[in-house]
């Protein structure tokens, strides 16, 4: 069963930064595309980045390009999203999941962008 822990969250001024991670367990890490996702209250969740097997293809949602970095660490079965220049449109909780994405999801880890 796949098992997440997210971690990293929490109050930043804009154009601030954050390292967010994933550690997971339960699967076999190195055979999933990892994903980080993000929800605001009221609002459905919202894809954020993707990054494959090999850590190589890294897809992100227009909104958070050139600002964002996401990368893997298999030996850990680690995911990180780096966050540069957040924005105050950038606060949420944000979640990883295996992609595609698995029933299963952690308590997320919340990012507060303000001043």
């Amino acid at each position: 069963q796949v098992q997440v822990v997210e971690s990293g969250g929490g109050l930043v001024q804009p154009g601030g930064s954050l390292r967010l991670s994933c550690v997971a367990s339960g699967f076999d890490f190195r055979a999933y595309g990892m994903t980080w996702y993000r929800q605001t209250p009221g609002k459905e969740r919202e894809w954020v980045a993707s990054v494959d097997t090999s850590g190589l293809r890294r897809d992100y949602v227009d909104s958070v390009k050139g600002r964002f970095s996401i990368s893997r660490d298999n030996s850990k079965k680690t995911v990180y999203l780096q966050m540069n220049g957040l924005k105050p449109e950038d606060a949420a909780v944000y979640y990883c999941n295996t992609r595609p994405a698995s029933d299963s999801w952690g308590q997320g880890t919340q990012v507060t962008v303000s001043s």
